[in-house]
């Protein structure tokens, strides 16, 4: 498997039941490669948004791959 494919609107659903005022995203690379792929900027760049539509922050995307990990807040990729 080298692709997943999850709605944003499901991303939300738990933090909407709890009343939260923000999410973190957290997924690995099997690869072991924690550098992002284009395609994981631009799914966070449509949470990000998603998230200010219903009030939710989203304080951080974190990818991990074999003992490392990239923050896309810190990176400034899909946040800007």
């Amino acid at each position: 498997m080298n692709a997943s494919t999850v709605r944003v609107a499901e991303l939300f659903k738990p933090a909407i039941q709890h009343n939260a005022a923000g999410v973190i995203l957290v997924h690995n690379h099997p690869s072991g490669d924690p550098r992002p792929s284009p395609e994981d900027v631009v799914f966070t760049r449509a949470v990000v948004q998603a998230g200010k539509l219903l009030d939710i922050k989203v304080l951080d995307h974190i990818i991990f791959g074999h003992g490392k990990y990239t923050s896309l807040k810190k990176e400034k990729k899909g946040f800007e």
